[in-house]
C-alpha cells in the first residue's frame, strides 16, 4: 500500500548555488551559522554568508584554481568548514570532505587519491601538512582557517576574504547540476579508499524532497554535533537548515552538548542512536531513584497519552517541563540517523513530549531515502521513501525481506575512478544498498539489517545481528555489544556476543547490594542479562557463547562499531 499524505511546498532549486543565492536574498539579516567557540569567522547572517562567499571565491579564483578543481576540507565543526563547502559549490569547483578522524596515512591517502589541488583546513593538522607536503605533490595550495605562524607558506583563510574584492553574484560560474560536485571518501588503506561521488543535482534534489516531508522554519534553531565531513550532517543538519532560512550553531564538544542546546535554545538536534541513548538512560535512572517521581511519572505518562488521543498534544511538554528545560526548553524535534534508533528510546522520548523521528539513507543516496513524517511515523521502521525516490525490495524472501534497491535523481554518479566497484553496486539503473529490509502494509520501510552481517543458523535461516543486539543494549550493564557468527569446536557457526560492560551500573549494583566486583560477579551477570535476552528471540537466533571485553569497539566518527575488525 503506497501512503497518502500531503507534501509541504518549498522552493525549486536546481543547484547549491542556486540555494545560497535564494536563501541569502529571502533570509538576508537573519543568522545563518555560528560558532559557540572563538573561531576567526564565527557568526554570520544570510547576506553576510554570501559576501564571504563571493570574496573567498574570488581569493580562490586569484591563486589560480580553475572551475572544476578539486579542494580538500578537513577540520572541526565550525562556520569557516561551511563556508569552505559552499564557496567550493557556488564556484564549480569540486569539494572532498575528510573525516578528522581518520589516521595521518589515511588522510595523506586520501588527498592523493581525490587529486585535490588544494586543501583547507585547521590548525590541528598543520604540522601534518608541514611534514608531508614534500610528498603531496599535486596539493599547490593550503589555506588554514586559524590565525598561525608557519614557515611553510601556508595561507591564512581570513586574510584572503578580507583582502579579496567579492565577485558580482550574477558573474558566478554556470553551474552544470549533472556534474561530479563531491566527493566523499571512505577510510581505507592506499588505492582501496572508495569515493563516492555526488552532483549538485544529488544533494539539491535530496533537499528539496526531505522539507517537503519534514517541514522546517526559519525560526528553527539546529544545534550540530555530528562530523560536518559525513552526508547526514553536511546534508541534513548544516544544508537543510540553510535551505529553509533557520540557523545552525556548532556545539563547543559532544560533552558539552546538554549546555549547548541550553544556550542556544536549540529547536532541533540530529544525532545519532547512542547520543539518544544516553540521554534517555539519565533521564530514566533520575525518575527511578526519586521514590516519588518513580511512583507519579510512570502515572503521569498514561493520563498524558490519554489526553492525547483527545487532542490535548502539549499537556505532555507542561507537564515534564522539568525535562524539557533540561534540553533548554525549546526542542521541537530530536532526529536520528546513522544508525537505527531503540524503538524503546524512541518511545519513551515520546512519552515525555518530545517529536522524536528517524530516517535511513546512505552516503551514495546523498543521504536519505526514507523518513518518517511527525504526523505519520512508526518507531520501528526507516520511514516512508521521499518523493521522487524508487525502492523496492529485490528477490524477497516468503516473509518480503530482501536487498533494498533504490533509484531517483538523489543516487550518486558512481565511485571516483572505480568503474569496477561502480558496475557492482549497480543494476539496470537500479542501486544496490546493500541492506536488507521490507515494506509493510502501510508503505513504511523497515531495515532488518547488513547482507554483510547476516549469520546463517544451522536451520539454514538468516540471523540479523542488529535486532539482537538492540535488546542486548537495553541492559542496564551492558555498555555495548556485537553479535556475530563464531565457529565452534564442531566447525559450526554459532552466535556469539562480545559485550562492553557498563562500569557505572557495575559499580552502583556493588555499592547498594555490598558485592565486590570480580571477573565472576560480571560474568554471572552477564550471563543472566543474556538469558534475559535470549527469552525474547527465536530458538535459531538465541546467543550461544559470549565474551567479555576489556575495551570499548573502535568507531567511525558517527559512532558505529567498526564491525570488520571484531573477529580479529
Amino acid at each position: 500500500m503506497k501512503p497518502n499524505f500531503k507534501l509541504y511546498d518549498v522552493p525549486n532549486i536546481y543547484s547549491l548555488q542556486d540555494m545560497v543565492l535564494q536563501s541569502s536574498a529571502k533570509y538576508n539579516s537573519g543568522l545563518a551559522l555560528e560558532d559557540l567557540t572563538n573561531t576567526q569567522i564565527s557568526r554570520l547572517n544570510y547576506t553576510e554568508l554570501l559576501d564571504n562567499i563571493l570574496r573567498f571565491g574570488a581569493a580562490l579564483k586569484s591563486l589560480g584554481i580553475n572551475e572544476r578543481a578539486h579542494i580538500a576540507i578537513i577540520g572541526e565543526n565550525r562556520v569557516q568548514w561551511a563556508l569552505s563547502y559552499l564557496t567550493i559549490m557556488c564556484f564549480n569547483f569540486v569539494a572532498v570532505p575528510i573525516d578528522k578522524n581518520l589516521t595521518e596515512n589515511e588522510i595523506l591517502n586520501i588527498i592523493h587519491e581525490s587529486d585535490a589541488e588544494a586543501i583547507i583546513f585547521t590548525e590541528n593538522f598543520a604540522s601534518l601538512f608541514e611534514e608531508h607536503k614534500v610528498s603531496l605533490k599535486k596539493l599547490k595550495h593550503y589555506i588554514c582557517m586559524d590565525n598561525f605562524k608557519s614557515g611553510s607558506g601556508f595561507l591564512k583563510m581570513k586574510n584572503l576574504i578580507d583582502e579579496n574584492e567579492p565577485v558580482n553574484k550574477n558573474d558566478l560560474p554556470k553551474i552544470n547540476p549533472d556534474e561530479l560536485a563531491e566527493i566523499i571518501f571512505t577510510s581505507g588503506s592506499l588505492g582501496r579508499a572508495k569515493g563516492v561521488m555526488l552532483s549538485q543535482k544529488n544533494i539539491s534534489s535530496n533537499l528539496t524532497a526531505m522539507v517537503k516531508m519534514l517541514f522546517i522554519f526559519p525560526e528553527d534553531r539546529f544545534l550540530s554535533v555530528l562530523p560536518m565531513h559525513h552526508t547526514y550532517e553536511c546534508t541534513c543538519g548544516m544544508l537543510c537548515p540553510l535551505y529553509c532560512g533557520a540557523s545552525v550553531y556548532y556545539a563547543r564538544s559532544l560533552k558539552t552538548v546538554v549546555d549547548d542546546i541550553q544556550k542556544v535554545k536549540a529547536t532541533i538536534l540530529l544525532g545519532v542512536p547512542l547520543l539518544y541513548d544516553k540521554m534517555f538512560k539519565r533521564i530514566s535512572k533520575a525518575i527511578k531513584e526519586d521514590k516519588v517521581k518513580s511512583v507519579v511519572v510512570p502515572a503521569l505518562v498514561k493520563i498524558t497519552d490519554l489526553a492525547g488521543k483527545f487532542g490535548a498534544n502539549d499537556l505532555k511538554k507542561k507537564i515534564f517541563k522539568e525535562i524539557h528545560n533540561k534540553f533548554g526548553g525549546h526542542i521541537r524535534i530530536f532526529i536520528a540517523g546513522g544508525a537505527a534508533p531503540d524503538p524503546l528510546v524512541a518511545k519513551g522520548l515520546r512519552e515525555f513530549g518530545f517529536n522524536f523521528i528517524q530516517g535511513y539513507g546512505l552516503t551514495e543516496t546523498s543521504p536519505i531515502l526514507a523518513l518518517n513524517r511527525l504526523d505519520f511515523f512508526k518507531d520501528n521502521a526507516a520511514g516512508i521513501p521521499l518523493p521522487g525516490i524508487e525502492i523496492k525490495i529485490n528477490n524477497p524472501d516468503e516473509n518480503g525481506s530482501g536487498e533494498i534497491w533504490a533509484k531517483g535523481d538523489s543516487v550518486m554518479l558512481g565511485y571516483y575512478k572505480n568503474e569496477k566497484f561502480t558496475k557492482d553496486v549497480f543494476s539496470d539503473g537500479w542501486f544496490k544498498t546493500g541492506d536488507i529490509g521490507y515494506f509493510d502494509e502501510e508503505g513504511f520501510l523497515h531495515i532488518n539489517g547488513r547482507m554483510k552481517n547476516v549469520i546463517i543458523s544451522r536451520s539454514g535461516k538468516n540471523v540479523f545481528p542488529e535486532e539482537i543486539e538492540d535488546i542486548l543494549n537495553r541492559s542496564p550493564f551492558i555498555l555495548e555489544s556485537i553479535v556475530y557468527g563464531e565457529e565452534d569446536s564442531k566447525h559450526d557457526e554459532v552466535i556469539a556476543a562480545q559485550i562492553v560492560v557498563d562500569a557505572e551500573a557495575f559499580i552502583e549494583f556493588s555499592n547498594t547490594k555490598g558485592f565486590e566486583i570480580n571477573i565472576e560477579m560480571i560474568n554471572e551477570i552477564i550471563d543472566n542479562e543474556i538469558k534475559e535476552c535470549n527469552k525474547q528471540l527465536a530458538a535459531y537466533k538465541r546467543i550461544t557463547k559470549f565474551h567479555i571485553r576489556d575495551n570499548e569497539f573502535e568507531k567511525t566518527t558517527t559512532q558505529k562499531i567498526k564491525r570488520y575488525l571484531i573477529k580479529n
